[in-house]
């Protein structure tokens, strides 16, 4: 192989961070849609977040099934079957007009499409094709999916202001349908496929040959191992913590925040649009450093800087010109930086063999908090017409998340510890 030649495992990688980026622009939709679906049905700011909770959930749960199909059928198979459930799920929501069709189509069928294609998706190729870089490619596919989600939002509620919400689900649905050529075209389930080792492997590194075993049953088995350990709870935890105070509270809820203070739907999604794009630098910065330095700490500051920003948001709101700028920004460096490091500790933890499965799993955690978060919000501005509390609670168990973290693999050998971290 010419050593100057682009190794395949970066073209399956920008591949597979176009196909999060698209993933995410889907997950994004929800926080344009709610206002236009209250108006048009008269459906209550709990009733759709119930909807939004049930798809980031079931985002979530999907996730350790997932990484076990992808071991057992491989990634190129796996991921062209979600982006068509993803698509036909999105373009069923046009023709809507009853809660239960809400549920089924975005809550259901979005949400189990959305979850194959997420940061499963990400650790599986980055396990699987890098051996050097590894933190560095997580930190950019883990941007993608924040990214694409915020830096969507714009175009997203221009178009649902402009031509309704109905015209902008069919748009989305046939973006998603055009990925699906591109994923048949060069992505490949193991480098082996294409005559390669992964990226930075050395000379004799043997690759991990693809289990035999029912996929189900490998994802239970794993999460009954990964369940005797601490660390795996503090993990899925502090991930829980994670989900609640990014995708369930502020993705979903920004917008429609902004818009009960006068801020027009179109300024607001420009809010997050600010955030996707210091999301990128900071979350490949933190698996840059996450490469480099004690991920536990780099954890405990991404929580608690997190908290901070969440504490200072109803105040933000008050502030005439620099408020929310200000929160947008410092709020996106953090948005998921916290992705990389949780990767790296999970295999640290749990060993490189049930690493990306019981990262599923904790993965899993992350969307049940962000569930958790999406309509718990709901609920609270429903009942006292404010979001107040809902940040300031939010910005509590940040907090709380940054003490947990400082505990993970306390009792672990410190020469398995550093092994990995190199």
């Amino acid at each position: 192989m010419n050593p100057r030649k682009l190794h395949h495992a970066w073209v399956v990688a920008a591949a597979v961070f176009v196909v999060l980026l698209c993933a995410a622009g889907v997950r994004a939709t929800p926080s344009v849609f709610i206002v236009p679906l209250e108006r048009e049905f008269g459906w209550s700011r709990t009733l759709v977040s119930g909807a939004v909770s049930l798809n980031l959930v079931l985002y979530g749960l999907v996730g350790p099934f997932a990484a076990a199909i992808m071991q057992r059928f491989g990634i190129r198979r796996t991921m062209l079957v979600s982006l068509v459930v993803i698509a036909v799920g999105v373009a069923l929501t046009n023709l809507m007009n009853t809660p239960w069709q809400l549920f089924a189509f975005w809550g259901v069928l979005v949400g189990l499409g959305t979850g194959t294609t997420a940061m499963v998706l990400g650790a599986t190729v980055v396990h699987r094709w890098f051996v050097a870089r590894r933190g560095l490619v997580m930190g950019l596919l883990t941007a993608s999916t924040a990214t694409g989600q915020l830096i969507f939002l714009p175009i997203l509620a221009a178009m649902v202001e402009r031509h309704g919400w109905r015209s902008v689900s069919l748009g989305i649905a046939a973006v998603v349908a055009l990925v699906v050529p591109l994923v048949a075209l060069v992505v490949r389930d193991r480098p082996s496929d294409v005559g390669l080792r992964p990226y930075g492997a050395r000379p004799g590194e043997e690759e991990q040959v693809a289990p035999t075993t029912n996929p189900l049953v490998n994802a239970l088995a794993t999460l009954g191992r990964a369940s005797r350990s601490r660390d795996f709870w503090l993990l899925a935890g502090s991930f829980f913590i994670c989900g609640a105070t990014t995708n369930g509270l502020v993705g979903t809820h920004l917008v429609p925040a902004c818009m009960d203070h006068g801020i027009p739907e179109v300024r607001a999604a420009g809010l997050l649009a600010v955030m996707g794009v210091f999301d990128l630098v900071g979350t490949t910065t933190s698996g840059w450093l996450s490469d480099r330095y004690d991920n536990r700490w780099l954890l405990f500051w991404y929580y608690g800087l997190r908290g901070l920003a969440l504490l200072y948001l109803p105040a933000a709101f008050g502030m005439s010109l620099l408020g929310l700028p200000v929160f947008a920004v410092f709020y996106g460096l953090d948005w998921i930086a916290t992705v990389p490091p949780t990767v790296r500790l999970t295999t640290q933890t749990l060993g490189s063999t049930d690493g990306p499965i019981a990262f599923g799993w904790i993965v899993a955690a992350h969307q049940v908090g962000a569930g958790a978060g999406a309509l718990s919000a709901g609920v609270i501005r429903t009942n006292l017409a404010t979001y107040t509390p809902a940040w300031v609670v939010a910005g509590a168990i940040c907090m709380a998340a940054a003490l947990l973290v400082l505990r993970i693999g306390r009792g672990a050998p410190r020469a398995s510890m550093a092994a990995e971290s190199t």
